[in-house]
């Protein structure tokens, strides 16, 4: 258990042992996200990859292979937070946090925790959906915090967009893509834009909702989510709409 990987490896053969999930389906998640990156003039990875070339991208720690891995990187995030009303003067339209939620998962627990830290995301989705008074199926795209692909499919069942055991079928065939039913890290994340801690996602969700996101723009966007599942989970609903 040398790093945050490691931990993520053993995490995702616990899950393929459980449920049968597979490295293919993980593989997915990059290439989606790899598409958006390509899209996004100021991300890093701009070579397409196949579902062949993440399964012959080398192993860091089994089952994981290099493009199921974030970026390293160095940079810099900026959010500018005032109340609605000083917003509405701004030379820019304002987007609005709907609702935020935090949970933590720290007190007696071990990593890699055994239930993928659905804990504290179902504590959160049982605030948050009702505080913003939005349903899962409102949402227009989703910016899921990718350190390893494994965290894309943990997050979705925690926060109940599938049951637990079905995410890695739930990320096949599109879904995350542009075009697809919740497009997802749509500026590469952190998978293909950089590693800026989650940060770099919540500006693109305000972009998105902005109409800002160029040849990546999700359509009529109106209501995005933030997700990350880890420790100390985090989820933020931002909409267009107060």
């Amino acid at each position: 258990m040398t790093s945050p990987g490691a931990a993520h490896a053993v995490m995702m053969q616990r899950h393929m042992h459980l449920y049968g999930t597979t490295s293919e389906q993980l593989a997915a998640i990059s290439v989606a996200f790899r598409k958006h990156a390509i899209l996004n003039p100021d991300a890093v990875m701009k070579t397409p990859v196949s579902v062949e070339d993440h399964q012959n991208s080398r192993f860091i720690a089994e089952p994981l292979h290099l493009l199921d891995y974030c970026l390293i990187n160095d940079g810099g995030v900026a959010l500018i937070l005032t109340s609605a009303d000083r917003a509405k003067d701004w030379a820019k339209p304002p987007v609005y946090i709907r609702a935020f939620g935090q949970a933590a998962a720290l007190k007696g627990s071990s990593l890699p925790p055994e239930d993928f830290w659905h804990g504290p995301m179902e504590r959160i989705a049982a605030d948050i959906y009702r505080n913003a008074d939005v349903s899962r199926e409102d949402l227009d795209a989703l910016m899921i915090y990718d350190n390893f692909t494994p965290t894309v499919i943990f997050s979705l069942e925690g926060f109940g967009f599938c049951k637990p055991g079905e995410g890695g079928a739930f990320v096949q065939d599109g879904r995350l893509e542009l075009g697809g039913q919740y497009p997802s890290n749509t500026d590469g994340g952190h998978l293909s834009n950089s590693y800026m801690q989650g940060w770099a996602l919540n500006v693109e969700a305000v972009r998105q909702l902005r109409g800002e996101a160029g040849e990546r723009q999700v359509k009529d966007a109106r209501l995005i989510q933030y997700m990350a599942a880890a420790p100390l989970t985090s989820s933020i609903i931002y909409g267009s709409d107060a």
